[in-house]
């Protein structure tokens, strides 16, 4: 899991957005449309971070498509160390 949150979140273009993301649903659950308001970036944009943190175990989501809320998966969860270096490094 360590390897895939280094790649997810620094190796490749948008892992900055996605380490905002990370620690915006750290604070506390949230759906797209509140994330896209509260980090000041597009819904699409958005939507496409969710799709690629989720599809990489990093988020799950809870709720239908379009209201679904996202929070950090368990596994995250246990690695929140290397997710906390990630975001020092990414600052």
């Amino acid at each position: 899991m360590e390897a895939v949150l280094w790649y997810v979140l620094t190796g490749t273009r948008g892992g900055k957005n996605r380490v905002r993301i990370l620690r915006a649903l750290d604070e506390r659950p949230r759906n797209a449309n509140q994330l896209a308001e509260d980090l000041d970036l597009d819904y699409k944009t958005i939507r496409h971070h969710l799709d690629v943190l989720a599809d990489n175990d990093i988020v799950t989501d809870s709720g239908d498509d379009y209201g679904a809320v996202y929070r950090p998966t368990g596994r995250v969860r246990h690695h929140w160390e290397t997710v906390e270096d990630i975001i020092q490094e990414v600052d």
